[in-house]
């Protein structure tokens, strides 16, 4: 979740600095138009600057006053990061002009996108409550996994504690054995519900009864876990709606991007070097993962996934 006092404070500057430097590498030198609100050795900043910038902060009516003063502040450290970027040299750093040629060139493309495919209309009620009833499992029978964890060293997982795991009946019983063997590790809790879980673990999950202990590794850490409670968690429609409306605009939205995309591979002409054909047959596209990777422990009791 996004706070709101997030959306003009502290992380500003190093976000607008990337844009400001993206102008400089453009040679962008022309005189801004608007009412001159503040200049930094020589360079002005503007009414027009000022209200592009609560627009993309989408500051609401009510905070705008506040926000204004904020963000004048921010765009005055911002144009000052420039002008020393550009004396020193930074601009010109072979790596910092790639990063603004992929800033600027991501830009351009999501621009073109937003003109070629326009408005997307929103989802309708009838489509919104269909989504509803197609997935109770995300609604109406949505359950809530309350589990709890010990988080130890992936090198300190060995069959010795392998084996006591398998003997042990509760986390606590495991926490004893870390101590006695002198084996670190932090205590957390997690709570998940059906509705954050790939469904064929919201499966495993609840074929297992209150208390069953598993191991998840991620990467140099591993979690040991055991579930604490199951309950319901439904939803209804009226809750649900707005996001299931934001989550189908998305996937219209996406759809019609692919479409655009794959129009236009169709007309072009795109060759591939012979060594950029051998980097795709060693990295195929579909062995890359689409989020962190999970790799379960070997134990049967192991569910992958989790997180």
């Amino acid at each position: 979740m996004t706070h709101k006092s997030n959306k003009f404070g502290k992380n500003l500057p190093g976000l607008v600095l990337i844009v400001a430097l993206a102008l400089t590498a453009c040679g962008n030198k022309e005189k801004k138009p608007g009412q001159v609100l503040a200049s930094v050795d020589g360079a002005e900043i503007t009414v027009s600057q000022l209200n592009e910038e609560l627009q993309r902060a989408g500051v609401q009516p009510a905070q705008q006053e506040a926000a204004r003063k904020q963000l004048l502040e921010s765009i005055i450290d911002r144009q000052l990061l420039q002008n020393a970027a550009s004396k020193d040299g930074t601009d010109r750093d072979p790596k910092v002009v790639q990063a603004i040629e992929r800033a600027k060139a991501l830009i351009v493309a999501q621009a073109y996108l937003q003109k070629r495919i326009g408005t997307i209309a929103k989802p309708t009620k009838e489509e919104i409550t269909d989504y509803f009833n197609k997935h109770p499992e995300f609604f109406s029978n949505r359950k809530q996994f309350d589990m709890k964890e010990l988080v130890i060293s992936t090198a300190a997982m060995n069959d010795q504690l392998k084996s006591a795991m398998d003997s042990a009946k509760s986390l606590e019983e495991v926490a004893n054995w870390l101590d006695a063997h002198s084996v670190k590790f932090a205590r957390t809790q997690l709570s998940r519900s059906s509705a954050d879980l790939p469904p064929e673990l919201t499966s495993k999950l609840l074929s297992m009864p209150k208390g069953q202990l598993f191991i998840i590794r991620e990467g140099e850490r591993s979690l040991l876990i055991s579930i604490a409670d199951v309950r319901d968690a439904p939803v209804d429609l009226e809750a649900a709606a707005q996001q299931i409306g934001q989550f189908l605009l998305n996937q219209k939205t996406k759809s019609a991007s692919d479409a655009e995309v794959a129009r236009l591979r169709s007309a072009a002409k795109i060759e591939l070097s012979n060594q950029s054909a051998k980097a795709a047959e060693a990295t195929p596209l579909a062995s890359k993962p689409v989020a962190p990777p999970v790799t379960p422990d070997a134990n049967e009791r192991g569910a992958a996934g989790l997180r």
